[in-house]
């Protein structure tokens, strides 16, 4: 109800990111490959174990799911992994983070868009993440390195190897204190050009807490709330601004 369209739009930065990347609607090399991989997991009816450190589905809470209902319920829309793969096309990210592979579908889509960058996925279930990884061998995704356990034991050690934190994508946990914290953790090591996306922003109470907070963060320069999506930027040489956009 409150998001505008480009005419309401008077930053030129969030304007020219607007019109050519969030509304951009041109298909990529890349798009019908991953969402055949999608169409396969959807009629994948084999059963694993999955277990759950975050927050946990709001449609299924049983620890033996099928792959089909975890790909109908827990994977990203091709609308918004296409939006992941033009943010990351558009700013070129050397070290990119997922919090949260699931069954690797924006993981892929974020690869493709920066095949030369080093993309560390994090996902908490071993069962998925080994069904990820075979979707990456299958769409030759070399430069995506998994990280499998708890968020809570495996994030700030990988934080600690890498230089930077060019590009993050924020899927790992929809509560308040983790994703806070997980926030916090990656601010270290984010710069002017960095790049966050933080996932489901109005999925809960404790996710729009969240999203309120991190818009209030001091280090925060600009966000762009696109409902599903918020989109979290650094850049001091800009007003400070926040924006709500339709999409």
């Amino acid at each position: 109800m409150k998001a505008v369209k480009l005419h309401g739009v008077h930053s030129p930065f969030v304007f020219d990111l607007y019109q050519q990347v969030i509304l951009h609607d041109g298909s990529y090399y890349s798009f019908s490959q991953i969402e055949a991989v999608r169409q396969e997991m959807l009629s994948d009816y084999s059963a694993i174990e999955v277990t759950d450190f975050g927050a946990g589905s709001k449609k299924i809470n049983y620890t033996t799911r099928q792959i089909s209902d975890i790909a109908r319920t827990s994977l990203k829309p091709a609308k918004y992994g296409q939006l992941l793969f033009r943010l990351v096309n558009r700013f070129r990210p050397n070290y990119v983070f997922e919090l949260g592979t699931s069954l690797g579908i924006t993981t892929a889509y974020m690869a493709s868009a920066a095949r030369n960058a080093a993309l560390y996925t994090f996902e908490g279930c071993p069962t998925i993440a080994k069904v990820a990884r075979g979707n990456f061998s299958f769409l030759d995704l070399t430069n995506i390195t998994q990280i499998t356990g708890n968020l809570d034991e495996t994030l700030q050690p990988q934080l600690e190897q890498i230089p930077q934190l060019d590009f993050a994508f924020f899927d790992g946990n929809h509560r308040y204190e983790p994703t806070m914290r997980y926030f916090t953790q990656c601010l270290a090591k984010a710069h002017e050009g960095s790049v966050f996306v933080m996932d489901d922003i109005y999925w809960s109470a404790e996710m729009k807490r969240a999203w309120k907070e991190i818009k209030q963060h001091p280090a925060v320069c600009q966000t762009i709330d696109l409902y599903f999506v918020g989109l979290v930027f650094f850049r001091t040489t800009q007003p400070k601004e926040h924006f709500t956009l339709f999409y």
